[in-house]
């Protein structure tokens, strides 16, 4: 019974993470999150506290994910190569397509104001970590910061532009000022 349990808890995650790489945080109704998980809202509560609850583990886990993927570049490079392998990838057709699995910052910096002071902290603590493992030394944080800033505001704008050449251009242009 337990597994079941768990089971549908990570059902309605998963959803909750399509909604927020799409929509952000603050937009998808208990109730949007529980259809696509093929579920109704009446047991909702059973997994979660309330819908700010669900989207900041959401929120967590795709940071995490993140993080993950970070920690599979070569650290034997040094920061400027490890930032372009990152760009590569974070700035690519592949990415701002990405529905399950891309990162939800675009979707979720406006609205990180609104949203309880634990969204923040954890945006905080992710963007301490990224920094920490993409610059070589305390020197080069300024120029990681810049270079993050310019990777999620590309994406973001190319998100928004849609599958269209101005989209790809942005991407291109992002990628080349950070490489």
């Amino acid at each position: 019974m337990h597994d079941k349990k768990a089971q549908t808890r990570q059902r309605i995650l998963d959803a909750a993470r399509s909604a927020l790489i799409l929509n952000g945080p603050a937009d998808p109704s208990v109730q949007q999150v529980m259809g696509a998980a093929g579920l109704t809202v009446g047991g909702f509560y059973a997994h979660f506290e309330n819908k700010d609850a669900l989207m900041l583990e959401a929120f967590c886990q795709l940071l995490g994910e993140r993080r993950a993927l970070l920690a599979q570049v070569d650290a034997s490079l040094d920061g400027e190569a490890r930032r372009a392998l990152v760009a590569a990838f974070y700035l690519s057709r592949k990415h701002r397509d990405a529905v399950d699995s891309g990162c939800p910052l675009p979707s979720s910096l406006g609205e990180i104001n609104q949203l309880p002071a634990t969204f923040r902290a954890v945006l905080t603590e992710h963007i301490e970590l990224m920094m920490a493992n993409l610059a070589d030394t305390p020197e080069d944080a300024d120029k990681v910061l810049a270079d993050l800033a310019l990777m999620v505001g590309g994406l973001a704008l190319a998100r928004a532009l849609g599958t269209s050449e101005l989209s790809d251009r942005v991407l291109r242009a992002a990628k080349s000022a950070v490489i």
